[in-house]
């Protein structure tokens, strides 16, 4: 059973995570040769302060 996490800065809506995790669904599935019930898709999501990047957390970098 494939199990793929997706990890993200937090902020976007249910259904654009629903989107993506069903998009992944049908990749796995035309890659791996395996059905829509054994593909697994979590979204681990972040508080905007909890990630950084270039020296930045994601929250100081949105206001910019």
């Amino acid at each position: 059973m494939p199990e793929i996490t997706i990890n993200l800065a937090a902020g976007r809506s249910k259904e654009v995570k629903k989107a993506l995790m069903y998009d992944v669904t049908q990749a796995v599935m035309k890659n791996c040769n395996v059905p829509a019930d054994a593909v697994v898709v979590q979204i681990v999501e972040a508080p905007l302060t909890d990630k950084m990047k270039g020296g930045e957390t994601f929250e100081e970098r949105a206001k910019k």
